[in-house]
């Protein structure tokens, strides 16, 4: 399970965000948190794997408590949308912003992405690739967009199984390696299809429509 830590001043947003993380698969809330001074102390004692931060706290900036925290990712939570607040999120190492008001999908979309990142380095090994950084990083960009519902670390995933596999895969297939939904699996596989990096090889039967297999071309 991944532990997170809520901080928010409002109890209740801070009680609806934490349904929110709750509701999620592999996610566990260990604890709230309401100021700056109890979400750092929460933080050295509990020692969670993300912090859900808000920047306005009662005694001090959610930046200034990003700055003082330490073997934590964070990933803030606000409704200042103004650009130095964010570039100064980004440099205090917050790995995502979320301005608010957000709905749950939007919350749980980027949490999918952080257990996905994390998924990702425990994958790599004790020694990354280039690419593997790259799409850490999300660097590695197509010319197509990512359609409505896709996750670009969850493509990035299925991208790299494809690729791993060394011969063409049937969605079933990329599903039952990736742990995705075969309906899932299918739409990121088209999806490569479209930007180019993988194609479609219909493999024929004695009867009935064609199997569709994919092969990766990066």
């Amino acid at each position: 399970m991944i532990r997170v830590l809520v901080v928010d001043d409002d109890f209740m947003v801070a009680r609806i965000h934490s349904g929110y993380v709750g509701r999620v698969p592999g996610f566990s809330v260990v604890s709230v948190a309401h100021s700056g001074a109890e979400a750092l102390a929460a933080a050295a004692e509990l020692r969670p794997d993300l912090v859900l931060l808000d920047i306005y706290l009662p005694d001090m900036s959610g930046l200034d408590v990003l700055k003082a925290l330490h073997d934590v990712d964070v990933l803030m939570i606000s409704a200042a949308r103004d650009v130095p607040t964010v570039r100064e999120a980004m440099r205090g190492g917050a790995f995502n912003y979320l301005i608010k008001p957000f709905t749950a999908a939007a919350l749980t979309e980027r949490l999918q992405q952080y257990a996905d990142t994390r998924n990702r380095l425990t994958a790599i090994g004790p020694e990354a690739r280039q690419d593997d950084v790259d799409r850490l990083f999300g660097t590695l960009k197509t010319a197509v967009p990512m359609p409505k519902g896709l996750s670009a670390a969850t493509c990035a995933l299925v991208a790299d199984t494809l690729r791993e596999a060394g011969r063409d895969l049937s969605a079933a297939e990329a599903a039952e390696l990736t742990g995705l939904s075969r309906v899932s699996a299918r739409r990121y596989l088209e999806h490569l299809c479209a930007a180019g990096q993988a194609e479609l090889r219909p493999r024929y039967g004695t009867a009935g429509r064609p199997e569709h297999r994919y092969r990766w071309l990066g």
